[in-house]
């Protein structure tokens, strides 16, 4: 009994402990993440990392040398996703209230509390990366393709405005401060830039407009980093978009298409012959191909089944002649219209 008594009072849930079904549940998950993502992705990392070192295909970046595999998106993005995993791991929270006997699972203890603040940061970058990764899943759909690729394309447009929203909103801030003013919410370079970051997005309530009343020259300062900003800056935005987007939208289908193919080459080496042998037999591609009900036509095609009304034509778009097969024999003229000399 007094073993009892022992064992439940080390063994009182923490207040905002859940239910022991959860605890259970997110440790499991917690597992899964790290033995299974984690180290799959310490696997990849170690996998390239040594091939392109082996082959020597390196690039100098400023004064080190990194593996060629990173200077692609996906490579860099997945190994600061496994710097995050490995951070976690390290910062778990259960694992670091499993020694003091509380609850089983638990992660809310003195020394879990300390670290539940961090952990979030990097669960939070973590689950960022996870969905940036997974966005490459769009070449499974050529118009998501081509949207994401549009996207891609006007993210260095967004970023010339922030760059130039950055520094009206550090000059006007310094402007700010070095004015005589008494209103508090522009005391210093930090408060004065934050409330004009808040004013270009509007998020400046009216009752700062009404405080700016009794102070003329503050009025008319912010009412010129208005017109720079709101008006002038985030219309060019506006226009910068609206031609890149149009000289982008031209191509991007293609581009698209170009993209799925470059995937599908780099994913031919990793397919086992056997598996693409059998995937060419159950093509079937050494079979004659229908073009009508008992009308066979030529091998090496995929029949693909539409409905009538699809693509009403009235003109038959497939032309027989008979006669010798040989290359060297000429194609009969056909006196009903002139299109074999349309097609020469």
């Amino acid at each position: 009994a007094a073993a009892a008594d022992v064992t439940k009072s080390t063994t009182v849930p923490w207040p905002g402990d859940g239910p022991l079904d959860d605890r259970v549940g997110i440790f499991v998950c917690r597992c899964f993440i790290y033995m299974c993502s984690m180290g799959q992705w310490f696997f990849f990392h170690a996998k390239n990392c040594v091939s392109d070192l082996r082959n020597g295909s390196v690039v100098r970046v400023g004064c080190i040398r990194i593996p060629e595999y990173l200077c692609a998106w996906k490579g860099w993005a997945s190994l600061l996703l496994t710097v995050f995993l490995a951070l976690m791991m390290c910062m778990e929270p259960i694992l670091h209230c499993a020694p003091t006997g509380g609850a089983i699972f638990t992660e809310h203890c003195p020394e879990g509390e300390q670290l539940l603040f961090p952990y979030s940061i990097m669960a939070m970058g973590a689950m960022l990366l996870y969905f940036l990764l997974l966005s490459d899943l769009s070449v499974f759909s050529t118009r998501v393709s081509a949207y994401a690729l549009v996207c891609s394309r006007l993210i260095s447009e967004v970023f010339l405005f922030l760059v130039g929203l950055c520094f009206l909103v550090l000059a006007f801030a310094c402007g700010v401060s070095a004015l005589e003013q008494s209103d508090p919410n522009f005391a210093g370079i930090d408060k004065s830039a934050l409330q004009l970051i808040m004013l270009t997005f509007g998020m400046f309530s009216g009752t700062h407009y009404d405080q700016l009343n009794d102070q003329p020259v503050l009025m008319a300062f912010i009412v010129v980093y208005v017109i720079t900003t709101v008006i002038f800056l985030v219309n060019l935005l506006i226009a910068q978009l609206n031609c890149a987007y149009m000289s982008t939208y031209k191509d991007m289908l293609g581009i698209a298409r170009l993209n799925r193919g470059k995937i599908v080459v780099e994913t031919m080496p990793s397919v086992p012959k056997w598996r693409w042998g059998r995937f060419c037999y159950q093509l079937s591609l050494d079979e004659r191909v229908e073009f009508g009900e008992g009308d066979m036509g030529l091998a090496g095609g995929l029949q693909v089944w539409e409905r009538a009304s699809a693509n009403v034509t009235t003109v038959d778009m497939i032309r027989r002649f008979g006669g010798s097969t040989s290359p060297g024999a000429q194609w009969p003229e056909d006196e009903g219209t002139g299109a074999d000399k349309e097609d020469d």
